[in-house]
Formats: structure tokens, sequence, C-alpha cells
């Protein structure tokens, strides 16, 4: 009988454990992490969640070169890292499908700001309404606001990317948020 419960409670213990798995979207496996629009995104520096995305052909004035549209994507972002995390133009990117003979090392951008360099600094918002080019995000702070880009006119498919770079000069896993539009 002592064994038939032991048994018992170790099958118990076992079916809890795998239920408060759960749902193990956002969270990397073998590098990579992938999800969709409204998936939270667990990186070792924060969570980041892209809320919606829409094609515009202008955005606050803003108008993209001839044959691209805009992709409006509205974010939020959660530092629960335990420090400060330094945020910038570069960390999310877009990318896109390709179509025969394009090279796909060539579909993908960063988001839209006024300014030229390597410096984040230099950068400028084209509408109030996107993140800034460069900042602090503060350990516990929650930011939402928009990433703009600039995406061919002719396309559906996309994703937005977040790679994590250490101080050490590696990398971490990449975070892919998939949606059609």
């Amino acid at each position: 009988m002592k064994k038939k419960l032991i048994v018992f409670s170790l099958c118990a213990i076992f079916v809890l454990s795998l239920a408060a798995c759960g749902d193990r979207t956002g969270y990397p496996e073998d590098g990579q992490a992938i999800g969709e629009i409204g998936d939270t995104m667990h990186t070792a520096f924060f969570d980041f969640t892209i809320n919606s995305a829409e094609l515009a052909d202008s955005f606050d004035g803003y108008t993209p070169a001839e044959g691209y549209e805009l992709l409006v994507a509205d974010i939020t972002i959660e530092n629960n890292s335990g420090m400060d995390q330094p945020m910038f133009i570069w960390d999310f990117q877009v990318q896109w499908d390709t179509i025969d003979g394009e090279d796909p090392d060539q579909a993908f951008g960063y988001a839209v700001y006024e300014g030229e360099g390597d410096d984040a600094t230099t950068y400028t918002n084209v509408s109030e309404q996107q993140l800034p080019p460069s900042y602090d995000l503060a350990d516990g702070e929650t930011r939402e606001g928009i990433l703009l880009y600039e995406v061919p006119a002719d396309r559906s498919e996309f994703s937005i990317s977040f790679q994590e770079y250490f101080a050490d000069d590696t990398t971490g896993d990449v975070f892919f948020v998939f949606f059609n539009l």
C-alpha cells in the first residue's frame, strides 16, 4: 500500500508540473522563440508584446518612399530584469516575405527615424507616437509606443524580431513575432 501511495504521489507531482508549464509561446527553445500578435515574448532583458500591426500609406504626416508603405506596429515593453536596460532604434527589426529571385538577406529593415550614423542619439522621431530612438527602460518600467517601418508595398507576410546581445559581445536567443496583413 505504501508503494502505491508513493507511486500515486509521484504521478500527481508529474501531472501538476506539466500543467504548471502551460503554453510556452514566447519562451526560447533551441535559441529562438516564435509568437504571433498579442503573444508576450520573454527575453533576458525584458518582455515585449506586439499588440497590433497594420499597413498605411502615411502616418502622422510621414509618407514612405515610392514602392513602399508603412508598417505601423504597436508594442509594449516591460522591463523585469532587475536593472535598467538601454534601448535603441536597432533593437527591433522587421522581415518580410521574398518574391522569386530576391535575396532573402535583403528582406529586412529597421524602424524609421530622421537622422544618419551609428549613434542613435543623433536620430529623431517622425511621429510623437513612436518610441524614442534611444532611451533607458528603467527596471520595472513599462512603455507602449509605435514601431514604424517602410516595407515593400506588395508584401503581406512579416515578422518583427529581437536578438539578444550581451555586454561580452555574445548573442543569445532571437525572438520572432509573425503576422500577415
